[in-house]
């Protein structure tokens, strides 16, 4: 059983800084692709960045490149978004998800999925 679990989140002020962990378990996940989405309220949920889990390209949303990163420790079994320069249009659930393989923008592609953890930024 995939488990993905998100910690990390908190409210913080705009140009501050959270770090997002995802703590994967159930299985080897060498071959899968991990992303981060987020969810705001009354909107669709989008992606927000990729990485595979064996190393590689990494993928962002235009809105988000340039102050976020997607790292994984693969000792750790956990997948790290770092969030920098946090704007309050930031603010939103973020979730972390699994695909088996190969890399995805659509949420509807992904095979597993944490049960998000919240970020607020204040203006």
């Amino acid at each position: 059983q995939v488990q993905l679990v998100e910690s990390g989140g908190g409210l913080v002020q705009a140009g501050g800084s959270l770090r997002l962990n995802c703590a994967a378990s159930g299985r080897t996940f060498s071959s899968y692709v991990m992303g981060w989405f987020r969810q705001a309220p009354g909107k669709e949920r989008e992606f927000v960045a990729a990485i595979k889990w064996s190393g590689g390209r990494r993928y962002y949303a235009d809105s988000v490149k340039g102050r976020f990163t997607i790292s994984r420790d693969g000792g750790k079994n956990t997948v790290y978004l770092q969030l920098n320069s946090l704007k309050p249009e930031d603010t939103a659930v973020y979730y972390c998800a699994a695909k088996r393989s190969g890399y995805a923008i659509m949420d509807g592609e992904y095979d597993y999925w944490g049960q998000g953890t919240q970020v607020t930024v204040s203006s």
